[in-house]
């Protein structure tokens, strides 16, 4: 039986939806039911749930590491969080998805400073433009939360609201 206008209507807005709230969990590498409460937990802050979502997501020890430059993908930022190279404020942490607050110092620990990766990080950190929300020191491969990211400072090419649409059906 053929389906009319009206049935199929609704299909392309939560295809388009559904599409965009998978792009978001890729891009910061989030399982389902991780990013879910995210959402919730966004949900449930004052302000756009949207840009409080990305902001949560943008604040993950993991992200901070690599927007920081000292990992070259997301991938492998949580690879080496996950394998505690990181101290976030002098204390060691291997929890990727650990939430960071402006004034967060974050360092690779003095012990794993001359492994391969991080002698190559020092090298390319020189040049690396990290966002304005962080402060950054190359030498030491250290750096900080400066201020939680305004939404001009995540990336663009994510469409939060079609996220909230999803999850508010």
């Amino acid at each position: 039986p053929r389906r009319n206008d009206d049935e199929t209507a609704g299909v392309g807005e939560y295809g388009l939806q559904l599409r965009e709230k998978q792009k978001v969990r890729r891009t910061y590498g989030v399982l389902e039911r991780q990013f879910r409460n995210y959402f919730v937990e966004a949900e449930g802050r004052p302000g756009v749930t949207g840009e409080n979502l990305l902001r949560s997501l943008e604040l993950r020890l993991d992200n901070v590491v690599y927007r920081m430059g000292i990992a070259s993908s997301r991938a492998q930022a949580r690879h080496f969080v996950s394998h505690g190279h990181f101290a976030v404020n002098g204390r060691a942490t291997n929890v990727p998805s650990f939430q960071l607050k402006p004034g967060d110092r974050i360092e690779v620990r003095e012990s794993h400073r001359s492994r391969e990766p991080f002698k190559l990080a020092k090298e390319t950190l020189r040049s690396h433009q990290a966002p304005e929300w962080l402060s950054i020191d190359a030498t030491s491969l250290t750096g900080s939360v400066v201020s939680p990211p305004s939404r001009d400072q995540m990336p663009l090419d994510l469409n939060e609201q079609l996220v909230v649409e999803y999850y508010s059906r």
